[in-house]
């Protein structure tokens, strides 16, 4: 399951991060690195930001980010 199908209230935690080049290396900047543990606040109306908790702070990402996240959300709830 990608991240942009987590849904509101859920927690996850990251499996692997997708991506190319210079996208792969900013998520993994911005604190989306395997094994974080991520709850997804809010989405906008139209689906698109999600505002995103993870290590202690909000971080707001585009649909399109979030489907290059792997999550598993079987033990986390």
């Amino acid at each position: 399951m990608t991240l942009d199908k987590l849904a509101v209230g859920k927690k996850a935690r990251i499996v692997s991060v997708g991506g190319m080049g210079a996208l792969r290396r900013r998520l993994l900047d911005m604190g989306l690195t395997p094994k974080t543990e991520v709850l997804v606040r809010k989405v906008a109306p139209m689906g698109d930001p999600m505002e995103l908790h993870l290590r202690g702070y909000e971080l707001t990402l585009r649909a399109d980010d979030a489907r290059n996240i792997e999550i598993e959300n079987d033990s986390l709830v």
